[in-house]
């Protein structure tokens, strides 16, 4: 599991502890990528017992990795696409904004998420307890919606791949629009 704070809204140092008594309690390992800001708190480089915590990293790179099995995410649009995009489910935690929104068609419209909270906003926390069982019912392979969440996940990475694939829908596009540009100023 991997997850991310928001790069413009954060949760409360609170929250963060919760998280990460959640995330240790869940017996599920995870690279926590946690900002300079918060490194007051956190021990960044700390190794604790199934977690590891860094400033920074290629986001993509590493969602793109076999052994990603979840992203713990505040559901901004670009950790969704890219979420997507490597064909990882997400666990979602938003905030406010555009992650509600986001963290509505990540579970209920595309299928390839969890919720992590049913109160959403900065005021409303959520415990230890809880993020420990809901982690570990989202990571639970064999669990009959954690299947269904991944195999969904995994239909539409191969989707995302097909359509930026050589004569995809992307290329398409692309060549339909700069076509139509052309005609434009002809």
């Amino acid at each position: 599991m991997c997850h991310r704070p928001g790069s413009f809204l954060s949760t409360s140092e609170d929250q963060m502890k919760e998280l990460s008594l959640g995330l240790r309690a869940s017996g599920t390992r995870y690279l926590w990528i946690i900002r300079a800001a918060q490194e007051s708190s956190f021990r960044v480089g700390c190794c604790e017992e199934n977690g590891f915590m860094v400033p920074w990293c290629d986001q993509l790179r590493v969602l793109c990795h076999r052994s990603i099995g979840g992203f713990l995410t505040h559901c901004g649009w670009n950790s969704t696409m890219e979420s997507i995009f490597a064909g990882v489910p997400m666990l979602t935690f938003a905030l406010r904004l555009d992650q509600m929104h986001n963290s509505k068609i990540i579970v209920e419209d595309l299928g390839v998420g969890m919720k992590l909270k049913g109160g959403v906003g900065l005021e409303n926390g959520i415990g230890r307890e809880e993020i420990a069982e809901t982690v570990k019912r989202f990571m639970d392979l064999d669990g009959k919606e954690s299947k269904e969440m991944r195999r969904r996940a995994k239909e539409l990475e191969e989707i995302c791949h097909r359509a930026i694939d050589t004569n995809g829908s992307t290329e398409a596009n692309v060549t339909d629009f700069v076509e139509s540009l052309c005609c434009v100023t002809s």
